[in-house]
């Protein structure tokens, strides 16, 4: 129970650091947004951002889960960052990396809704955003 309890307030936190990064990209100051963003991954995942880039979409939770030993509250937070970078990167007109990010930060949801059986409107409404996004993109 105090597992969870930390876990879910690890990613309000996450979150309201998220919507501060996500402020910095709509005021135009993507260099600060993307230091922000680099330093969460370590503070939070204890890894640099290039570590989960080069995991391919298809490898990621089997990789984390069984050979880095992440949890899944790991895995929403690694989620919610990589939408953040796919914001990022399409504000930054890389449209190839924002899709990246998008499709992997799709997956890490999508696994983690199938495995917590519980109701998330947050979650569902973030996977319908990043699906339009995907689209928008193809």
């Amino acid at each position: 129970m105090y597992q969870k309890d930390y876990i879910l307030r690890m990613l309000e936190m996450i979150r309201e650091l998220i919507m501060g990064i996500l402020g910095l990209i709509k005021k135009g100051d993507l260099e600060k947004a993307g230091d922000q963003l680099d330093r969460l991954y370590y503070d939070f995942l204890k890894e640099d951002s290039a570590f989960f880039t080069a995991i391919p979409a298809g490898e990621l939770t089997q990789k984390l889960l069984h050979e880095h030993n992440y949890t899944e509250g790991h895995l929403e937070i690694l989620a919610w960052l990589f939408d953040t970078e796919a914001e990022l990167n399409l504000v930054r007109g890389n449209k190839e990396m924002c899709l990246e990010f998008s499709r992997k930060s799709l997956k890490l949801f999508e696994f983690i809704d199938n495995e917590q059986k519980t109701y998330s409107a947050g979650r569902l409404g973030k996977m319908t955003s990043i699906r339009n996004r995907i689209k928008s993109l193809q």
